[in-house]
């Protein structure tokens, strides 16, 4: 489905140079090279309706923002985000806890500055909030 979805995706009529790839079962990314042609609003609109047809039918959430992906060694594992200053509090997540940096922008970015340690994210807050407790 995303295979095919990628060799006719299309921005105002024009071909789209697109790939996507699943990482650790958790992620999909889809990429597009803009030097090409750049996406565009109803572009994105239709990659977004691809990722809800790909929910369904895999049963999964690829939009859930309750939760967090850890990745220890190659196994990524979810805590849910009102649990995190207990998990940080029992030293289960601590500064060198590989997450996720969601914001990349581009495929550099992915390869270098994706996996990040917690320290390095959003997260860093709470390790300050529990240390003060």
């Amino acid at each position: 489905m995303a295979k095919q979805f990628c060799e006719q995706w299309a921005a105002h009529n024009q071909p789209l140079k697109a790939s996507f790839k699943l990482f650790h079962n958790h992620f999909l990314v889809i990429a597009v090279d803009e030097s090409f042609n750049a996406a565009s609003g109803c572009s994105i609109d239709a990659s977004v309706h691809l990722v809800k047809q790909l929910e369904q039918n895999l049963n999964l959430n690829f939009f859930d923002r309750t939760h967090l992906a850890f990745l220890e060694k190659e196994d990524v594992f979810l805590e849910s985000i009102s649990n995190l200053k207990a998990r940080i509090a029992e030293g289960i997540i601590d500064e060198q806890t590989s997450t996720f940096n969601n914001l990349v922008k581009n495929k550099g970015d992915l390869e270098n500055q994706w996996v990040i340690p917690a320290s390095e994210s959003w997260i860093n807050r709470y390790f300050k909030a529990v240390e003060q407790h």
